[in-house]
């Protein structure tokens, strides 16, 4: 009982920042925020409980990694062995040439059409519950299958003409969210898929939830149709023509996110080395910015409804995901999560789900500057609070999560 009160007051204080740290507390609108408070808790009941529902999305996921499959066909033709797995994970080959074919094949599905059907179909469903607009719906629902660099490629025809609320939310959702395509790699390091699968489903009403807690709309939006007779007029005139314009436009894309995640990556070393020389004087060492960030994320932790010695352990495993990535924090996690209760493991899957880390800014910007290059100045002043966003959405589906496990053991 002690463990559900603290994660209802986890719930109500993560609304609370929420609301203390928005741009325009009046505009904010109870009905996307309750709404997808509850589309959260239905989505990951279904997942967690119903056998049905798991596999549906085991189906679902299954088919987004027969996508990357096909883009791997295409990497392996131009790197060749370096694109296996004898080599380990190199981002540059595996990650980067997979922004160019989904780049082509987006543009692709938007010349016949069937993207901006799929905008009306989902997009609006989502819409009807939440009161949001279709394309950040879409956008919000993409990222449930794929990157987030992948949903700035498939939004991009819609990006030039959304306000500055849609393109938050659009920031949020990306680094509230994993890629569908590398669950059942997470999955193979021994991670449970069936939490991977409820973070990625939750992902998309909780990034829209902290999206418009924190930058209520207060503009008149677009709507897609009319967005879709100026894609209309712009349209590639071959089937060739748009698969050569996405490949070019993704390749642009690509180079931008790897010079930016170059930089970044390379100036948390920097500090992590300046941290350890100055330190090293005095006579203390192992200090690093995960662990200085894993002592901070201390009262996170608890607030999971973690106990014990567990919580400096996944206070840790949050460190290492908000300064590197959470591609390490998983394999971190694979190495310990044996010795954590089921309690813990679940909130900690579900809270490591995320992109919000301090390199994110670089692929936003990486990609974002490319698409949009006269408002990267207010997008560079939205990074902050958009990590702040996709932290404390990933903090409230793991806090969700672990409330319907604890009632379940009540039941």
């Amino acid at each position: 009982m002690t463990t559900i009160i603290t994660l209802l007051g986890s719930v109500l204080l993560l609304l609370a920042v929420g609301w203390l740290c928005s741009e325009n507390r009046r505009a904010v609108k109870p009905r996307v925020i309750f709404g997808a408070l509850g589309l959260q808790l239905a989505i990951v009941a279904f997942i967690l409980f119903v056998p049905f529902g798991n596999k549906v999305l085991l189906a679902l996921s299954g088919g987004v990694n027969n996508i990357l499959a096909y883009a791997n066909e295409g990497i392996a033709f131009i790197f060749g062995d370096l694109g296996s797995s004898e080599y380990g994970f190199i981002f540059a080959i595996k990650v980067l040439p997979v922004i160019v074919f989904m780049s082509s094949l987006m543009s692709l599905l938007y010349y016949f059409g069937i993207m901006q059907w799929i905008v009306r179909l989902v997009g609006g469903s989502l819409q009807k519950l939440l009161g949001t607009s279709k394309t950040e719906s879409m956008a919000a629902t993409a990222n449930i299958f794929v990157g987030n660099t992948d949903v700035f490629v498939l939004m991009r025809p819609y990006v030039g003409s959304m306000t500055r609320s849609e393109l938050f939310a659009l920031m949020t959702g990306g680094v509230a969210s994993i890629a569908g395509g590398v669950l059942l790699g997470y999955a193979g390091m021994g991670i449970n898929i069936e939490y991977l699968l409820a973070a990625a489903f939750m992902s998309a009403p909780g990034g829209l939830l902290m999206a418009k807690l924190l930058y209520p709309e207060t503009e008149q939006t677009s709507p897609p149709e009319d967005i879709e007779k100026q894609l209309a007029e712009s349209k590639p005139s071959t089937m060739i023509e748009a698969v050569t314009e996405g490949a070019s436009s993704g390749l642009q894309l690509a180079l931008g996110v790897g010079a930016m995640l170059l930089a970044f990556i390379g100036l948390i070393a920097l500090i992590n080395g300046a941290l350890s020389g100055v330190l090293g004087w005095f006579g203390i060492e192992g200090v690093t910015l995960e662990l200085i960030f894993g002592y901070l994320f201390a009262p996170f932790a608890w607030l999971l409804g973690v106990q014990g010695d567990e919580v400096l352990t996944v206070a840790n495993l949050l460190g290492q995901k908000m300064v590197l990535n959470e591609f390490v924090a998983y394999v971190s996690l694979s190495g310990v999560q044996d010795a954590l209760s089921a309690h813990s493991q679940l909130v900690t899957v579900i809270a490591l789900a995320g992109f919000a880390n301090l390199s994110a800014p670089a692929v936003l910007l990486g990609v974002l500057s490319q698409m949009l290059p006269d408002k990267k100045d207010y997008i560079a002043k939205m990074c902050p609070k958009v990590i702040l966003g996709g932290f404390l959405s990933n903090l409230m589906s793991a806090s969700l999560a672990g409330l319907c496990y604890q009632l379940s053991l009540t039941l």
